[in-house]
């Protein structure tokens, strides 16, 4: 049965290795790094948008206050003038600049929130790109020369090929039972 068992972990690895060979894992990290980049492109895109949006929001937020600035100078002449329903129609103004710079400002800090997110993500992905990148640089310093064999794939066979006191201690009760039961 152990028999077996190895000459079917040899059968696998074989068959990995061949699968391995024809993907050309090179290429594939290569074309993973090439998607990254784009993709890292397309992320700063959206922050720029996002940034600018920001601003646009900043600067309408600016404008209110300074509006309700100036309604808070007029309201103190129409009280001054007794002019109640002057007075009145500038507190409706008032009030609804209120209620709008109140949704800008949430809409600020929930636009900052997304901001620091896409970032944080930015970041995140800029790093794993390095890593990568670090990778496929040490796969093409290690590209096997076609006139050496490959001592890498030798020695991963040769410890997938290795057999463990355990297995031998199982192997060995399991034939003792086998010649005892005959």
């Amino acid at each position: 049965m152990a028999l077996v068992n190895r000459i079917s972990r040899l059968f696998k690895a074989d068959f990995h290795a061949v699968l391995d060979r024809i993907e050309e894992p090179e290429q594939l990290l290569k074309q993973a790094i090439r998607e990254m980049e784009d993709e890292l492109v397309g992320a700063n895109k959206r922050i720029n948008m996002a940034s600018h949006e920001q601003e646009g929001i900043g600067a309408r937020r600016m404008e209110l206050q300074k509006n309700l600035v100036e309604i808070e100078e007029e309201l103190d002449l129409c009280f001054a003038s007794k002019k109640q329903d002057l007075a009145r129609s500038l507190i409706r103004r008032k009030l609804e600049g209120q209620r709008f710079l109140k949704r800008l400002e949430n809409r600020l800090a929930g636009n900052d929130r997304s901001l620091d997110k896409m970032r944080e993500q930015l970041t995140a992905d800029r790093a794993s790109l390095e890593g990568m990148k670090q990778k496929a640089a040490v796969l093409d310093q290690r590209a096997p020369d076609e006139h050496e064999p490959n001592t890498d794939d030798v020695a991963w066979m040769m410890r997938d090929l290795a057999v463990s006191d355990d297995e031998i201690e199982v192997a060995f009760l399991r034939e003792r039972q086998a010649r005892s039961t005959s």
